[in-house]
């Protein structure tokens, strides 16, 4: 079990799945009252929207056609006088960006390669807007790549909403990336990113980047949705089912009888509360289980009846440790708020969704548990707490990953002894080793390879969290975890927010910690130089400063503990160990007396600070 979930989390990490403080760092404002009327606004605001669909979808050819009312309001300090939309299936055409891309990166996802660049015209993606209107008045638009830029025929005021009605058809992609139809076990439909969706706009502009194959941000709205489809097709995904007993299919209250209408489809009426996307899957062969847990959730589990035998059992097996996931994500970060989440075969690998995800379902049992803790814990960390994953993928997919590791590693018994997140840092040594690194502060896009991004994204952003507790401590970053929920989910967090919530909670300085962990490749590296009887002294090798804890083992065979504040945390974390003065980063070197004569000093026996080369980490006096 220990390998299998090793081998998914290696995978995975190379998958995927004006205004500034006195600090000069983003901005980022505790309070959600919206309507400002001023570019000096000192509270937080963001967009809103609320989206009516009605989709008929032809199952022959997977073309659908649509209707689209978006009410938008216009949050911002600042007139509009446009606004964009997202096209992503345009991406599934040959010579398009992700076409392009692909081709030309030196290590390609396996899963797209060039086969965009193949596709025939019964099986490429698009989304073709027919018909825009602003308030009942028709405006121009124009298609350009995977972005439908719009001319408003009045600007949008701030404070005002205004509703536009759209007019769309549509034609799903051969599965390739996250979103298609009849992948590689034999789902019909994964439904991800389907329908025209408004780019978000804040505090930085508009976020209109083109899609090329990673990562999504959208603006926080309800969703009122229907989806005619052929009537022996089960669905699943986001929202909550408005007419059930029309529908059957394993959502229906069993003690009162179906009203299935007598036509060829059905109309699948969907509603989902404050979300910010809405994916769907069917398939004429789900299963559909449902299993209710103590505090009113629903989780929904949906794959191919039709599966190997050992597969089917491993999503029976799945389904309790998914209940016990959804405990502890709530217990450690925050509590679900929705009552429901739906965990569906489909897609091409794993991504998650507004209450919900999709993941392949061919696995053994490690794999399928694991793709199924990470893609969860994502419902908190890209979803309720909704970071620009484009800008900042580290803050979900590496605090996804986080997380996900220690569930697992609690729920599965797995390694109770040692660091959970152990993987990303050799995963992380490797790629400094051989100079692919990259600043996490590079767009998800940019990235030279899909190493640098899978690794930095999935692997130091999440020791982003775990070396923190070497900082300030675990009770403490867990602490912080809870109150970044409470202050931010539903919002739009940024970098700033998470460390400004983990210095109120901690007391210790850590704008130099944001710095060089994001914004530089510098490195760490720490060594003993010398030991002389009672005399330590240290030295720092590497850029990138850092408090020590060590270990001091004497000639009489009894230990101590010490640590070595960095003077710019103003403070140190909660410890039992002898705190010594602080180390001023300018002093390549540091040196203090112990009270007895030194046989052993050992940094960092937690193994939680990234340090490059541990073989200075040990001194023996021989």
């Amino acid at each position: 079990m220990k390998k299998i979930l090793l081998l998914f989390c290696i995978t995975l990490m190379f998958s995927s799945c004006g205004i500034t403080l006195n600090d000069g760092s983003y901005p980022h404002f505790y309070t959600a009252k919206f309507k400002e009327k001023s570019s000096s606004v000192t509270t937080y605001w963001q967009q809103h929207i609320n989206y009516s669909m009605e989709i008929d979808v032809d199952v022959t050819n997977y073309q659908y056609s649509g209707t689209q009312k978006a009410v938008y309001t216009n949050n911002s300090p600042d007139e509009l006088t446009k606004v964009f939309y997202h096209l992503y299936f345009n991406a599934f055409q040959p010579g398009s960006q992700m076409d392009v891309r692909s081709r030309n990166i030196k290590d390609p996802d396996r899963r797209v390669t060039d086969r965009i660049s193949k596709l025939q015209s019964n099986e490429i993606g698009y989304i073709k807007v027919s018909s825009l209107k602003q308030n009942g008045v028709a405006i121009e638009f124009e298609t350009v790549g995977t972005i439908l830029e719009v001319s408003l025929d009045k600007a949008i005021q701030p404070g005002e909403s205004v509703t536009f009605d759209m007019v769309f058809d549509a034609q799903v992609p051969v599965q390739i990336r996250r979103s298609g139809r009849n992948n590689k076990e034999g789902v019909a439909l994964s439904m991800a990113q389907w329908y025209p969706k408004m780019a978000e706009y804040d505090f930085e502009g508009w976020h209109t980047p083109p899609y090329i194959a990673r990562e999504f941000h959208g603006v926080w709205g309800d969703f009122d949705v229907k989806l005619k489809i052929d009537k022996s097709y089960v669905v699943g995904g986001t929202g909550y089912l408005q007419n059930p007993q029309e529908i059957g299919h394993g959502y229906e209250d069993k003690s009162i009888d179906l009203n299935l209408p007598e036509t060829e489809k059905l109309t699948w009426h969907f509603k989902a509360p404050n979300v910010h996307d809405f994916m769907w899957a069917a398939d004429q062969d789900y299963k559909h289980d449902v299993l209710k847990m103590d505090n009113g959730i629903d989780l929904h589990f949906l794959y191919k009846k039709n599966l190997d035998d050992r597969y089917l059992k491993n999503w029976k097996d799945l389904q309790e440790p998914t209940a016990k996931l959804m405990k502890y994500f709530s217990e450690h970060v925050g509590q679900y708020p929705y009552k429901q989440y739906s965990v569906i075969q489909g897609g091409d690998g794993g991504m998650e969704y507004a209450m919900s995800t999709l993941i392949t379902g061919k696995r053994k049992f490690g794999s399928l548990f694991g793709v199924t803790s990470h893609e969860m814990a994502h419902t908190w960390f890209q979803f309720l707490l909704a970071s620009n994953e484009s800008l900042h993928p580290w803050m979900d997919e590496g605090f996804a990953s986080y997380i996900s590791n220690k569930a697992s590693s609690e729920i599965m018994k797995i390694d109770q002894d040692k660091n959970p997140n152990a993987g990303p840092y050799r995963g992380y040594n490797y790629i400094v080793k051989n100079g692919l690194e990259e600043p996490l502060t590079t767009h998800a896009d940019r990235y030279n390879t899909n190493a640098a991004y899978g690794t930095g994204s999935y692997g130091k952003g999440s020791m982003f969290l775990s070396q923190l507790e070497y900082i300030i401590g675990s009770d403490n970053v867990e602490k912080g975890l809870k109150k970044y929920f409470t202050d931010f989910s539903f919002k739009h967090p940024t970098p700033n927010d998470i460390k400004r919530t983990m210095e109120g909670v901690s007391g210790i300085h850590l704008d130099w910690y944001l710095n060089e962990w994001i914004k530089t490749t510098h490195t760490i590296d720490y060594g003993i130089k010398a030991v002389e009887g009672s005399q330590i002294t240290l030295e720092r090798i590497g850029q990138m400063p850092m408090p020590i804890d060590l270990e001091v083992i004497y000639e009489d065979g009894s230990k101590e503990n010490f640590n070595i504040p960095l003077r710019i945390m103003r403070g140190n974390k909660p410890t039992s160990a002898s705190i010594l003065e602080d180390w001023a980063w300018a002093n390549p070197t540091y040196t203090f007396k112990t009270s007895k004569t030194v046989k052993t000093v050992i940094i960092d026996k937690s193994k939680l600070m990234a340090d490059i080369d541990t073989t200075n980490n040990t001194f023996e006096v021989k």
